[in-house]
């Protein structure tokens, strides 16, 4: 891949901009590394697609100081969160699963008790507001290049880097030549740095599935009559129409008049028409509405796939690239972002010259089992939703349609855990890491319940501390950039050793006091949390060789080997 052309440099290249590859530019732009990044289309798809930021991705947008203005997209905080079931939307509802208001879901985080879970509620904005924002913020930050437009048609790796070649994607003629350190793939599910690196999926294509499964349409659309006059006072956040010979479901946009809607294809090769989706919709409202078709995206359900590596020597993959399921649930960008916040201070590790010889190796040993439990917790859901039995009387007048829309409503009122798994979303763990000290019993992993533990490997439990004017502050807040040690209470012991051992290694360690009240919680005199926000280390007392508890956490002595790395593929590959 020699040229004659001038060679630009960034520390790490990334390839694809949507948001898990802008979260790990702006997560990289954090720790201080020189990131470039490539994108084929010139600015981000207005097109609805994922809806759902769960709580652990508020925090890492808290992080990075954009919790607050990503929360004033999308639908305004006193539209209705709720999640409704209907045999038509102008007849019989079936169920309703209440949600807070996002003005609602504020007030309570705010009266919440000190020892409260999370301090940033999930948030229901669609995907395409949130990117337009990400993107505006990255012009704004300095050690971001920004090649949106720009398609990576090739690279090759060494020992030194990765050389790549970009092209103009107007144009199809302009050249660029870059040099990185390391290359991400965020490229989506056709990602082509998978591909280029021979990386396959493992697990089912999800074509036999009920609903949801299979070929799939998603439209942008206006229907103005929707809130206007046919739910004025039924307003909510998602509306099903299960009926037995419709089914689909529409998520309020703007709370006004634009919706995303989803419907199931009739063969595996039709294309979105305008005409079926305008006859979809007014099927499934019971009526004539006005319907104004935006635009369309073709899509497959019932997905459970997961890449077989992550990564091949310099190049990593996350995102859609690493795994591809069904939205039921959110998981799917949730789970990319969350893995690019573990990545993220391990390439920057690696960059500045703290990093061990196995640290990035760790990505994938940490972050490919999260990403089948992930899968599979999407694949479960994904398979109730889809198999729901209709009964042919639902639409029915009289004493049988009320037993048969009753029957149903009891089925549909168990889908609650659809959209409250939040042991799915603050439950991820590192448990076998090579780079964690497994100290004590990690708590039972359930997908709709989060026990907070300080056992090494998950995520620090959430406290919110007195700031001394009346207010509080969320723990988070005091993290530093690099690592954190937390001395819990007055009488935890000095911390020096680690200090010193951090400054001699170049790893960077911000010491942080917490009052008293805080051991009530975390119930040991110290913990050492990674700059992802996971607890590395606990300890009541500093070990005489403080430096060998840092060189676990940063991957020296624990490097992985090729056959070791194949013997995990084995292991894990099989999903379903």
């Amino acid at each position: 891949m020699s040229t004659g052309q001038k060679t630009q440099h960034a520390a790490v290249a990334i390839v694809g901009g949507g948001p898990v590859g802008m979260m790990l530019a702006l997560l990289l732009d954090h720790h201080g590394v020189p990131v470039v990044l490539f994108n084929s289309e010139r600015n981000t798809r207005w097109h609805p697609k994922g809806n759902t930021h769960n709580s652990r991705t508020m925090e890492h947008y808290r992080r990075l100081g954009l919790a607050e203005a990503i929360r004033r997209l999308g639908l305004p905080e006193d539209h209705p969160r709720d999640v409704a079931y209907f045999t038509r939307l102008n007849a019989w509802e079936l169920a309703r699963l209440d949600m807070p208001s996002e003005r609602e879901r504020m007030a309570a985080a705010r009266a919440a008790e000190d020892t409260d879970q999370v301090p940033e509620p999930l948030l229901r904005a669609n995907q395409m507001y949130v990117e337009r924002f990400l993107l505006e913020h990255i012009r704004t930050r300095p050690n971001i290049q920004l090649r949106f437009g720009w398609r990576v048609s090739g690279f090759e790796q060494d020992a030194d880097g990765v050389r790549l070649i970009a092209v103009e994607s107007a144009s199809g003629e302009a050249l660029e030549h870059w040099h990185a350190d390391y290359l991400v793939g965020c490229d989506g599910g056709q990602s082509f740095v998978r591909r280029t690196l021979g990386i396959g999926y493992l697990g089912p294509d999800g074509s036999s599935g009920g609903f949801l499964s299979g070929r799939m349409f998603s439209s942008h659309v206006r229907v103005p009559a929707l809130h206007r006059d046919i739910l004025p006072d039924r307003k909510a956040w998602m509306y099903n129409v299960v009926a037995p010979d419709a089914r689909m479901l529409l998520i309020s946009l703007d709370g006004e008049d634009e919706f995303l809607l989803m419907t199931q294809a009739r063969s595996h090769d039709e294309m979105p028409q305008d005409d079926r989706v305008i006859a979809a919709i007014r099927q499934g409202v019971g009526a004539d509405v006005e319907v104004e078709v935006l635009a369309h995206a073709v899509w497959h359900g019932g997905l459970a796939l997961v890449a077989e590596r992550f990564s091949d020597r310099r190049v990593f993959l996350a995102g859609d690239a690493t795994h591809l399921f069904s939205p039921t649930g959110g998981f799917g960008m949730n789970t990319g972002i969350d893995g690019a916040a573990n990545l993220a201070w391990k390439l920057a590790a690696a960059v500045q010259g703290w990093a061990g010889e196995g640290l990035l190796a760790s990505y994938e040993l940490e972050r490919r089992p999260v990403t089948l439990r992930n899968t599979e917790a999407a694949r479960q859901l994904t398979q109730r939703v889809g198999k729901v039995e209709v009964p042919a009387a639902v639409e029915a007048r009289g004493t049988e349609g009320d037993r048969a829309r009753a029957q149903l409503g009891v089925s549909l009122r168990g889908f609650r855990g659809q959209f409250t798994s939040i042991g799915v979303e603050l439950g991820a763990r590192y448990d076998a890491s090579p780079i964690v000290w497994q100290q004590g019993q990690p708590p039972e992993d359930d997908p709709l319940h989060y026990r907070p533990s300080t056992v090494p490997g998950g995520r620090l439990p959430h406290l919110w501390l007195p700031a001394g004017d009346g207010t509080r502050r969320s723990v988070f807040d005091l993290l530093g950039v690099g690592f954190t040690l937390l001395r819990v209470g007055p009488d935890a012991p000095s911390v020096e050793r680690l200090r010193e051992a951090a400054a001699a290694r170049g790893i960077p360690l911000t010491v942080v006091e917490l009052p008293a009240g805080a051991r009530d919680c975390y119930r040991v005199a110290l913990l050492l949390v990674r700059p992802d926000q996971h607890i590395g280390w606990r300890g009541d007392e500093v070990p005489e060789d403080a430096g060998a508890v840092l060189e676990k956490l940063v991957g020296h002595g624990c490097a992985v080997h090729p056959k070791e790395g194949q013997a995990l593929v084995g292991v894990l590959g099989a999903v379903g």
